[in-house]
């Protein structure tokens, strides 16, 4: 329960009085305590901010509340603090501290996060000046105050100043010696205890520490049944809690994006874009691949028929019926075809249509004697015909 016992987080400010009436070394006994006090606090950006005033008939503020969020660093800066050794104006001091110091330009978390304001003055003497008026803007302003009295302190003051109920907000000493007695007492004032670190929280997944309770938590992902303790995996792929483009897959309490085949998932790991299908590499096709919005076809080069597989092609029979354009024979080459013709029929010019042969019958030696001569006979008669008409 020891190591479970942390002081709330808090805004807190030390006050604390150096005018003449503290001497040097009672002094020196104020900053010993202020550094026993930060290392009984749970110091931190996130939990208990502190800050540190110094006040006579002056007021110096030695750090405010954004300037150190660890206690070596703010114990130093202890060390280093000097008295000012004149007055003791209480009400100054707490003044500046609302007006410079409990500012969020300063450090001071805003009133949403509902971290506690609180002030500690440390004094052996009576105010020199009206404290009441300043205390009950402090108390207007959320702002609680612990007063330490030490030797001479003015008891009056101390209850006008203290925040309700006085006993638990004054604080008395005899002498500066035994003021380090009082760091327990503040200890056991600030502390809460952990229940979430105690262990005795059962909550299944997340416990949140809310004072001297706590509330159970789930991961993200997950949802809170309602015996507010187990957590059950939320369907993270149901309508309306994804932003997958096409496809969701649940993946334990998260979920990661995909796409329907033929499309890519894109950079932003949600939405998706058509792929090439008939880049290289990407399809199955023998000869040709036609693309088709994510998807694809195969198909095949003239005088190539698609085979059963859709992918592989086979030579087509080009002289099959109705595939060519020849009028009698037709002759398969290995990509085309040729026409020709029955015997007793000759190839037209158009080299598709057929024509019959002109056909001669065999010529004897005797016949072929015949029309020599008379072949000679022609050319003897055209010679003298010739002959005459010159006479």
């Amino acid at each position: 329960a020891e190591a479970a016992c942390k002081n709330r987080p808090l805004d807190l400010v030390f006050i604390v009085d150096s005018s003449r009436s503290v001497r040097p070394e009672e002094f020196e006994k104020v900053k010993i305590f202020l550094s026993e006090m930060i290392d009984t606090l749970d110091v931190g950006e996130r939990t208990t901010r502190v800050a540190v005033m110094n006040y006579a008939s002056t007021v110096k503020v030695e750090f405010p509340l954004r300037t150190y969020f660890d206690k070596a660093s703010m114990k130093e800066a202890v060390s280093r603090i000097e008295p000012l050794s004149a007055g003791t104006m209480t009400g100054l001091a707490i003044q500046t501290a609302m007006e410079e110091v409990f500012t969020e330009e300063m450090g001071t978390r805003p009133a949403t996060f509902n971290i506690p304001k609180v002030v500690i003055v440390v004094t052996d003497g009576r105010p020199q000046d009206q404290v009441q008026d300043v205390v009950a803007s402090a108390r207007t302003a959320g702002i609680e105050i612990y007063v330490v009295g030490v030797d001479r302190a003015d008891m009056q003051s101390l209850r006008i100043m203290a925040s309700e109920p006085l006993d638990e907000h004054i604080f008395y000493v005899e002498t500066y010696g035994v003021i380090e007695k009082l760091t327990s007492r503040f200890r056991e004032t600030f502390c809460v205890v952990n229940v979430c670190a105690l262990g005795t929280h059962g909550c299944q997944q997340v416990c949140v520490s809310n004072g001297a309770s706590h509330l159970c938590d789930c991961y993200e992902g997950y949802t809170l049944n309602p015996d507010k303790r187990t957590c059950s995996a939320v369907d993270m792929c149901a309508s309306g809690r994804h932003e997958c483009d096409q496809i969701c897959v649940s993946n334990n309490g998260s979920y990661v994006c995909d796409c329907y085949e033929g499309y890519t998932l894109n950079s932003d790991k949600k939405t998706c874009s058509a792929v090439d299908m008939c880049a290289p590499g990407r399809h199955d096709c023998a000869q040709v691949c036609l693309s088709n919005d994510g998807s694809y076809s195969c198909g095949c080069y003239e005088g190539y028929t698609l085979n059963p597989d859709k992918k592989t092609c086979s030579a087509a029979d080009l002289c099959a019926p109705g595939r060519h354009d020849c009028q009698q024979v037709c002759i398969r080459g290995d990509l085309s075809y040729t026409c020709d013709c029955h015997q007793g029929y000759t190839l037209n010019p158009d080299r598709k249509t057929c024509s019959r042969a002109i056909t001669s019958s065999l010529v004897t030696l005797e016949e072929s004697c015949k029309c020599e001569a008379i072949v000679a006979l022609q050319d003897s008669v055209t010679s003298r015909l010739e002959a005459l008409s010159t006479k």
